[in-house]
Order: structure tokens, then C-alpha cells, then sequence
């Protein structure tokens, strides 16, 4: 944690990393505290019809060593890959837990997946489980080829499609379990992050991926646990963003997190939210605050009383910045990182880190540079690559299964982004753009390999190429400039007839939302496409 001091360099002067020699994050975030205070509230669950659920620490070590018996009595054990695919609410935090205390890795699917996206992840992951609902399992039942290693189906809203019960389950496990001894390394979680070419990749952390989080939420919610917090993000538990930023932190510092299964996210719905669960602290991706600016100032409208709001993800931008000073009362404190290390770079208005077009400094704790490609540190005011020094507790230990990826993450001892930026001589870093292709949108990013692998699957599709196109409300959107085969007709009907191909098969955040027929794409000697060509058209 961070030293409770309002002075940035004296804070990172004598901040240090204190993480054991035995640490598992399912003992971290609830049975520490289940043991001292059961009846503490953990998740305050806000159903759909608006009822107001809490949920103890308590609850949770009771509920997630029943499902942890449960699963070893299934033969899940250490290094087993158990895949959550939920939207926020109890059983999500249920699932990671169990795995957690099994020794188990977690791997985080988002509901938006569709059939294609699902597929490529557990097979690629070898999943032995997957912990879904109902609308999880219409989606497994139409993937077509074998998962040889899945061998158990768990459904939270009973037996169905070959799926035991979740109720079931935990009824036959034992309440008393103890944890596997798991060391900060042992891997815990794997999150699937897009790259430029081929298929996602799974970046697998280390339980460590929690302690190394703590500072970085610390610092935009200002020195976080205050009395009076409480929680929430918008973001699905199952990306970095919701799970790393947001609810498992708050969870280690005591803080309930409340949880709200939406679909989609809608400004007036979330201000009500924060006023009638007395929210004190958000973590709002970019865009959200953006939706929730274009609603109209809360003022009048709404009692908001909250204390912190951070956003990461992507630029804030400065009128942003002054909307949240102005309908908010507060300054919205960014913050920076990836799947694969994130949280490195923070903004906190508390102790004056605030710059508007900046994304904050480094995080105590972490050593983060602009860099030359050989790996030299660029001067003040010198454009780059942004960059992390290992060894860092937030870093990722590889990607999974793919060993020349990983190696090619790192230039020496830096682990590179893939981001430009560059950093003034007072350590603020302001993002410049990425030097790859993936496409940044409504704090997604987005990799376009994968959207036009899934369009060359369209019978009427010949060649495909996805660029972002700059977008006010969204950053970037996703634009697909596609070459038809002969005789298929480029029109306003195809159009929409590849966007639901793609949105059923990827995603509702991948669909590509323009969509050009070209008869010839531009493409070097060896048959790539030239994107940059595409970008500067889009």
C-alpha cells in the first residue's frame, strides 16, 4: 500500500514492495476479511428490477470453498484453467475464488463474446471448466468443433444443455476447505488481450498481479480505503479494466463493490445508481464519461456524492477533464497500463499529479520510460515507446503457450507497450498514438486480425481489412474495407449483413461500424496490407 504522504516524490522514495513468500489472492480478498468481520458487506448486488442485495465475506468463504470441493472432486486441481463466463454479480467473484484457493488459473471471458470469440479462447486456453448462465450456454452449444480438454459444464440457472447445476454443486461441497500454498508467482489468472496480427493472446499473471495493482488504484482514488467508500465500474469483470481496476483491489482494502449485470450503458441509469447506492467510488472508462457528459450536466438532477473518479483505457481529453470539475466537483484522475502490466501511470489530484493532456506519472513502485528502439531512454520531450522495467509484481509472466511472442514483448529488460509517448522533464507522460495496428475504441482495444478472420469467413467475402477511424464519442471506430467475390453486390443490405455477421461471431464492440467495398486493396510485394494507406482514407 501506499505510504499515507501528499508528496509525490517522497511517496515514491519510500514506497517498497512488501509481498510474501506465500500469497494467494482468494485468502487476500475474502478470507482475511471473513475472518475478522464475516458480516462486512463484499458485493452489494443491484438486480434488474432494482433490488438491493448485500453480500458477505462471509457468504463468499462459505460459497467459494463449497465450489472449490465441488471442482476438486471433479478432478480440477493446481494449473487448471477454470473459464468465468458471467456478468458481474456474486457468482463471478464465486468462480474466481474457488480457482484461486485450488491452486487453479481463472480465465475471465466477456458475456458480449460470440460463438467464434468463445471458441478461439477455450480452446486455445484447454478450459477444463466453464462457469456461464443460460445465455453462456446457447452460445457454447454452437460451437462445432471438439474441446477435448472441457470437461465440465456449470449453469448458475440450474441443469441444462449437459451443464450441472450450479446450486447443486455447491450443495454437495463441504463449507471448510483450505487453500492451496500458492507463491506470488504461481499463476492465477489469465485475461485474453488482442494483438495486431493472428489470433488474442492469453496474458497469464501471477497471484502477485493483485499486490502489484495497489498502488495504481490507490493513487486516482486517492490513498482508497477512506470511511464512506464505496465501489463501482461500469466495466465488465471479465476485462483488466473491471476485475484489476476495480474489484478485486477494492475487495483486498475492505471496500464493497457494488454489481450491476447491465448490457448496455446508459447515463441516466448510471447516475441513478450513484446516487441511490451512495457510489463514492468510480472507475468510468473514457467513453462512459463521454455518454455521461452528452446526457446533460447531473446537477439538480441527481445528489451525487462521490469522491474519486478514475478513467483509463484511453485519452480523457481536456474537456472532459473540465466537465468533470464542473458536473462532477471533482477531477477525474487518469491512469495507464495493458493487460500484460497495467496501472503503471496515474494521475492524483490529491496531491497535485493533475496535467490536462497528460496521463500521470509513474506509479511508486513501478519504473516506467519512453525508450528508442534499442532500448536507450529518450530524453525529455523526445517521442518513443512507452516502457516497463521488470521485474514488476504487475507484470505478466508470459503469454500462454506462445513463448517468441513473449520474447518479442521485451527489449532488454523493457517490456514495450506498442504505445507512443513522450514524457516532460517533470515525469508526465502524454500519450501519443500506438505504433501497431490495434485499434483503440470505447476504452477496448481492439486487434484486426481476429475481425477479418471472422469477415473471410462470409461467403461473399474475398478480402478484408479493418482499420480505426478517429471518433469523438469513441476514440476510434472500427472501419472494414472489404473486396467482394464476383457477383456479390457491395450494398447498403451487405452492409448490414457482414456487421451481424461479425457482431454474432466476435462481439457487439468489434462489428465493424463502417463498412467501404473496394475492388483492390493496397498490399506490399510479399501480400500484406498496407494499412496505413486505409488509416489515412478513413
Amino acid at each position: 500500500m501506499l505510504p499515507d504522504l501528499t508528496d509525490y516524490a517522497a511517496l515514491r522514495d519510500a514506497f517498497r514492495w512488501r509481498i510474501p513468500d506465500r500469497y494467494n489472492i482468494a485468502v487476500d480478498v475474502c478470507d482475511r476479511w471473513a475472518a475478522s468481520a464475516p458480516e462486512r458487506p463484499a458485493i452489494i448486488e443491484v438486480s434488474q428490477d432494482w433490488r438491493v442485495t448485500p453480500v458477505s465475506f462471509g457468504w463468499f468463504r462459505e460459497h467459494s470453498n463449497r465450489l472449490a470441493n465441488a471442482l476438486r472432486a471433479r478432478g480440477v486441481g493446481r494449473g487448471d484453467r477454470v473459464a468465468i463466463l458471467l456478468p458481474q454479480g456474486r457468482a463471478v467473484l464465486t468462480a474466481h475464488l474457488a480457482a484461486y484457493k485450488l491452486g487453479a488459473i481463472a480465465v475471465p471471458l466477456a458475456a458480449l463474446f460470440g460463438v467464434d470469440a468463445l471458441a478461439y479462447r477455450l480452446e486455445d486456453s484447454g478450459a477444463k471448466v466453464v462457469v456461464t448462465n443460460e445465455a453462456g450456454l446457447a452460445k457454447l452449444g454452437q460451437i462445432t468443433h471438439p474441446l477435448p480438454e472441457l470437461a465440465l459444464l456449470v449453469s448458475t440457472e440450474g441443469p441444462d444443455r449437459g451443464a450441472e447445476g450450479w446450486d447443486d454443486l455447491l450443495a454437495e461441497g463441504s463449507p471448510d476447505f483450505t487453500p492451496v500454498e500458492t507463491t506470488p508467482d504461481d499463476p492465477a489468472l489469465m485475461i485474453y488481450t488482442s494483438g495486431t496480427t493472428g489470433n488474442p493472446k492469453g496474458a497469464l499473471h501471477g497471484h502477485r498481479v493483485l499486490p502489484g495493482h495497489l498502488p495504481g488504484v490507490q493513487m486516482p482514488h486517492e490513498f482508497m480505503p477512506r470511511p464512506g467508500d464505496l465501489a463501482w465500474t461500469p466495466a465488465d469483470w471479465a476485462w483488466a479494466g473491471g476485475l484489476l481496476n476495480m474489484l478485486l483491489p477494492a475487495l483486498h482494502f475492505g471496500v464493497a463493490v457494488v454489481a450491476r449485470p447491465v448490457t448496455r450503458f446508459e447515463p441516466d441509469e448510471a447516475y441513478s445508481l450513484i446516487q441511490d447506492l451512495g457510489i463514492r467510488n468510480a472507475f468510468v472508462p473514457p467513453t462512459a464519461l463521454r455518454m455521461l457528459r452528452g446526457a446533460g450536466n447531473p446537477r439538480g438532477r441527481y445528489e451525487l456524492n462521490l469522491r474519486t473518479v478514475a478513467a483509463a483505457g484511453e485519452a480523457l481529453g481536456a474537456e472532459t477533464l473540465a466537465w468533470g470539475r464542473e458536473a462532477l466537483g471533482l477531477t477525474i484522475n487518469e491512469a495507464y497500463g495493458q493487460t500484460e502490466c497495467n496501472l503503471v501511470l496515474a494521475s492524483s489530484a490529491a496531491i497535485g499529479v493533475s496535467r490536462p493532456g497528460s496521463i500521470g506519472r509513474a506509479v511508486p513502485g513501478h519504473d516506467v520510460a519512453i525508450i528508442r528502439p534499442d532500448g536507450s531512454v529518450c530524453s525529455a520531450g523526445e517521442e518513443g515507446q512507452i516502457a516497463v522495467r521488470r521485474p514488476d509484481p504487475v507484470m505478466f509472466l508470459e503469454y500462454w503457450r506462445n513463448p517468441e511472442a513473449t520474447a518479442a514483448k521485451f527489449v532488454g529488460d523493457w517490456m514495450i507497450t506498442g504505445d507512443e509517448g513522450v514524457q516532460d522533464a517533470d515525469g508526465y507522460v502524454r500519450f501519443i498514438g500506438r505504433d501497431d495496428d490495434v485499434i483503440t475504441s470505447s476504452g477496448y482495444r481492439i486487434g484486426p486480425g481476429e475481425i477479418e478472420d471472422c469477415l473471410l469467413k462470409h461467403p461473399a467475402v474475398a478480402l478484408a481489412a479493418v482499420v480505426g477511424k478517429p471518433d469523438t464519442l469513441r476514440t476510434e471506430i472500427v472501419k472494414a474495407f472489404i473486396v467482394l467475390k464476383p457477383g456479390q453486390p457491395g450494398s447498403p443490405s451487405m452492409v448490414s449483413e457482414l456487421q451481424n455477421f461479425v457482431r454474432a461471431r466476435l462481439s457487439a464492440h468489434e462489428y465493424p461500424r463502417e463498412i467501404a467495398f473496394r475492388g483492390e486493396l493496397p498490399l506490399t510485394t510479399t501480400g500484406k496490407i498496407i494499412r496505413r494507406v486505409l488509416r489515412a482514407e478513413a
